[in-house]
């Protein structure tokens, strides 16, 4: 039996979500199922060591400007195409378009599992997976995702970046999707200040190659250079084995918070222009939103209101770190 599901969000982080209910999937038939999603997810970075997942097929759809291979009606009929050579039986189509529907049946598909067409608007991202197998394969399905990491590579990265144990190396995960989301470099900086005045501790600074981006771990390591080790050079892949070797991750609304908190590190997510549900939605996952308004000025951006000493109270409720202490 061969089992397709289609997942066509874009992010990284909505990747991780839906790991547990791809995995369910495959649980339930005894078999891997392959998917179907862009390329932006990181999917082929992310599941490299998940044994229910098969191959991943890439959906080539990408903006009003660029187009791809599986952009309009010619894209279509290319996708119909390639999903004919691997001959599915079953796809699982997590989400309410028409056009997968009818890209599914004429590529042969017999079996078509779907969220209820034009339900688009206001969609849960969790409930609604949940509920689309509980209502097709009678399945509940706790929204817990996890990585896995080889202890192989865990050791080697370990080595290579000299990650003491007695040591508390700590994820800061400063990048985002958007400017909103970005949390200003003051706040790193403070939390950083109290946390190396009372413990031993080291950070890792995961980012993108956004401009900004850049100038906030720039200016985080400025201040900070014996204490900070830059991780944009690496790809999602390489990063995974350093996060798991860390004690917490402290990331806004970026990729990494999902990924640290899916590889089982206690994770202190900082919720600004973002829905709270990405940041609570995992075990592993602390969030903390901005204060209400302190100041008379209007411009006031909710990113600037979250309060350094409150991720430093969680930090210190969240972990045993007596060890770590000066």
């Amino acid at each position: 039996m061969k089992i397709l599901a289609l997942q066509s969000r874009m992010g990284i982080g909505d990747m991780v979500i839906f790991l547990p209910f791809i995995e369910a999937i495959a649980k339930r038939f005894n078999t891997k199922v392959s998917i179907l999603v862009k390329e932006s997810s990181k999917a082929n970075q992310i599941i490299s060591n998940n044994q229910l997942i098969d191959q991943v097929i890439y959906l080539q759809r990408f903006n009003k400007i660029k187009k791809g291979k599986h952009d309009g009606i010619s894209g279509s009929i290319n996708l119909i195409k390639d999903l004919k050579k691997y001959e599915f039986d079953k796809i699982f189509i997590f989400n309410s378009s028409l056009r997968y529907n009818i890209i599914s049946k004429l590529s042969g598909i017999k079996e078509i599992y779907q969220y209820p067409l034009f339900e688009k608007k206001n969609q849960h991202i969790i409930k609604a997976a949940q509920i689309f197998l509980k209502k097709n394969l009678d399945l509940d399905v706790d929204s817990n995702p996890k990585i896995f990491v080889e202890e192989a590579e865990s050791i080697k990265f370990k080595k290579q970046f000299n990650i003491d144990n007695n040591v508390l190396n700590i994820l800061l995960g400063t990048g985002g999707s958007g400017p909103n989301k970005r949390i200003p470099a003051k706040i790193y900086l403070d939390f950083i200040n109290m946390c190396k005045d009372k413990y031993n501790c080291r950070f890792f600074i995961a980012t993108g190659k956004n401009i900004e981006e850049q100038n906030i771990m720039k200016e985080i390591i400025k201040e900070n250079e014996k204490y900070c080790t830059r991780l944009d050079h690496l790809t999602i892949k390489e990063t995974l084995p350093v996060i798991k070797n860390c004690n917490l991750s402290i990331c806004n609304d970026t990729s990494f918070s999902h990924l640290s908190a899916a590889l089982g590190v206690e994770t202190i997510v900082l919720l600004a222009d973002t829905a709270t549900l990405y940041g609570n939605y995992s075990l592993k996952m602390h969030p903390i939103v901005p204060e209400k308004k302190i100041s008379s000025n209007e411009n006031l951006l909710p990113k600037e209101k979250i309060s350094s000493i409150k991720i430093f109270e969680k930090f210190e409720n969240i972990l045993p770190i007596s060890n770590f202490l000066k």
